[in-house]
């Protein structure tokens, strides 16, 4: 196993507004491996970066609340609500002129997938620096078909919710032709590790949020994590392999 990525959640949360361009240039300045962000479509056909369905926890307290589904809105419509970035939603195109490190992008709305489409053909500098992920598994599969060149990477919230997936979580992974597993650390085995190692896929562990999680993390053997604090993160990661190293 090479060097455990860290990706930076929704930018660098913790110290800047989610999905802003303020919380992505924050990531590559600490040195995430990737930035994973969200990606939502407007009523006028828009790309643009949201993790809620609406706009209402992350409007700024001046702003308009109980807009409704952020995908009734025109972008307009959207970029006229101040969020507490203290400007309007991002769109994919600024983010991915705004950053260069690897994009981890999830599909929050299957919608997205065949604008993504036109997108990344008429953009395949942007499609060489992105893994798709989704709890989705359909849009995953339709990206498959439209985009196959771009990875894509199945997110669940811990192994359980993987195996109720109609043959388990094998079967989950070649539905969606998936090269990256991302899931949660509750319930995952030494069993259930090998089973991914052997089928040659990337091991993702989320939510890191204590250096115990990352030395569970290191344990297993994770090829990734992620987490709000990307910078915490990386300490974590150098003490656990300081504590490992003089062992």
């Amino acid at each position: 196993m090479g060097k455990m990525l860290i990706v930076g959640h929704r930018g660098a949360m913790a110290h800047a507004p989610e999905n802003s361009l303020e919380g992505y240039a924050l990531a590559e300045e600490i040195g995430v491996d990737e930035i994973e962000l969200d990606v939502r479509l407007s009523a006028d056909e828009e790309l643009f970066l949201l993790h809620d369905a609406t706009l209402d926890r992350t409007a700024g307290e001046d702003s308009a609340r109980d807009l409704g589904p952020a995908g009734d809105m025109t972008l307009a419509q959207l970029r006229s609500v101040v969020l507490d970035s203290g400007t309007g939603v991002v769109t994919l195109g600024e983010m991915y002129e705004a950053t260069s490190t690897v994009i981890q992008l999830e599909i929050k709305a299957p919608e997205t997938v065949p604008y993504l489409a036109r997108h990344f053909a008429d953009h395949p500098d942007h499609a060489a620096r992105t893994q798709l992920t989704s709890f989705k598994e359909e849009p995953l599969r339709e990206a498959r078909e439209l985009f196959p060149d771009v990875p894509r990477g199945i997110i669940r919230h811990n192994i359980a919710t993987a195996e109720e997936f109609e043959g388990g979580w094998q079967a989950l992974v070649e539905h969606t032709g998936a090269s990256r597993i991302c899931i949660g650390f509750e319930g995952l085995t030494e069993e259930h590790v090998q089973g991914i190692r052997d089928r040659g896929l990337e091991l993702h562990l989320w939510p890191m949020r204590s250096i115990e999680n990352m030395r569970e993390a290191v344990r297993l053997g994770a090829d990734g994590t992620t987490a709000d604090d990307p910078a915490l993160a990386m300490d974590w990661l150098r003490q656990v392999e300081s504590e490992a190293t003089s062992a």
